[in-house]
């Protein structure tokens, strides 16, 4: 992180590396959905990367509109989760199992999100940002529902079929 002067340069130094972190997130859930073996999983992969590409777009308007030009910056924390969804991957088998993992994996990334996302909006409204604000609580809505539907496969029948896999070790 640069150093902050204040809060307006927290919240860009938070942009640009959800910013990073969005761009990375499509490549990454394109993956976990390419190895998913659940139909239910697939679609809300497929949903949510539609979504994703919206955030981005989002996340330019909020720059703009803070008066800020769009820029990234590695975020080393959602490399790190996105490295442990790939590791999570490589130490399963295709199927029920691995689905429960790949949900595992990414609803550390949609909390990290929600936290950010939580974050950059306390940020903007502190800042009287209201057209940021506005936005930034459009996608924390978003990524808030993509970790309940994430939830609701889990809960419904993942984790139930998973258990009764061998030892339930991966």
């Amino acid at each position: 992180m640069s150093t902050a002067r204040d809060l307006h340069d927290l919240l860009v130094d938070e942009l640009q590396e959800i910013y990073w972190s969005e761009k990375a997130l499509t490549k990454a859930f394109a993956k976990l959905m390419k190895v998913a073996s659940s139909k239910e999983l697939v679609d809300v992969f497929q949903n949510h990367l539609i979504e994703t590409e919206e955030q981005l777009m989002r996340l330019e308007e909020v720059f703009e509109s803070i008066g800020e030009k769009v820029t990234s910056k590695k975020c080393e924390a959602m490399a790190g989760l996105i490295e442990e969804a790939e590791s999570m991957i490589d130490a399963t088998k295709e199927g029920i199992v691995r689905d429960a993992g790949i949900i595992l994996s990414a609803q550390k990334i949609e909390h990290y999100e929600i936290a950010s996302y939580g974050t950059m909006c306390a940020f903007a409204k502190t800042l009287d940002e209201t057209e940021a604000l506005d936005l930034l609580q459009t996608t924390l809505e978003e990524e808030k529902t993509a970790d309940y539907k994430l939830s609701k496969i889990a809960e419904s029948f993942v984790n139930v079929q998973a258990s009764h896999m061998g030892n339930g070790h991966f």
